[in-house]
């Protein structure tokens, strides 16, 4: 994953990735979670994505990780919040309000002691982001950040070998690889992409949760 593509699709405004609602599979099949009220859901590579908005007003806090700082004031601005802005370093800049805190930084600079016991791992857009060179060291981390926190996880199928990703394409057997060791792994629906990848190339979009072996649930109310 190149920073600067990322940084430059927002300066760019080049953001068909980000879609006009809340995903149509946090809104039918978040709450199999099982969360508590308040509980804290992390959703990295975040964008400005309108997911966010839906976890808060549901009643989850939300912290994210985001690498542009244009994303992130555009998040707040569309939420109607006045953030408290601070640097923790010259890396990581914070955002924070009212049950939600997001990290301008790169995900590999954040650590679990900065971000904080999660109950939650929400990844629409993380995962499917990576090429597949980053995705074991990504996995990897997500799961180490987060104490393998359980996943609300959304990936797109399709033949790789006939459309360049973003988004990649992430298959059972992938998620399998990625995750399998550490957790139950639950398809939760399949459904066929409408028009397409990219409206090009035919696909399916798969939603999956992923539940730690021999996990207990607890809930955290931190922000």
């Amino acid at each position: 994953m190149n920073a600067e593509f990322w940084l430059a699709k927002w300066r760019q405004n080049e953001i068909g990735f980000h879609t006009p609602c809340p995903h149509h599979a946090l809104v039918e099949y978040f709450s199999i979670l099982g969360l508590a009220p308040r509980s804290r859901v992390f959703v990295p590579l975040c964008g400005k994505t309108l997911d966010i908005h839906w976890l808060m007003a549901e009643g989850y806090n939300v912290v994210g990780v985001e690498l542009s700082r244009l994303a992130v004031e555009q998040l707040f601005a569309e939420l109607g919040i006045e953030p408290v802005v601070f640097s923790l370093s010259p890396e990581i800049e914070v955002f924070e309000g009212p049950h939600i805190k997001i990290f301008v930084a790169d995900f590999f600079v954040l650590t679990h002691a900065l971000l904080g016991p999660v109950d939650a791992v929400y990844d629409r857009a993380a995962l499917v982001a990576l090429p597949e060179e980053m995705r074991i060291r990504y996995t990897r981390h997500v799961m180490e950040i987060s104490c393998s926190a359980e996943q609300f996880l959304i990936c797109v199928e399709y033949d790789q070998s006939r459309l360049s990703g973003p988004p990649y394409a992430i298959m059972a057997y992938d998620v399998e690889q990625y995750y399998g060791q550490v957790y139950n792994i639950a398809s939760i629906d399949r459904q066929t992409v409408p028009g397409g990848i990219k409206g090009k190339e035919p696909g399916f979009e798969h939603i999956w949760i992923l539940r730690r072996l021999n996990a207990t649930h607890a809930g955290s109310r931190e922000v």
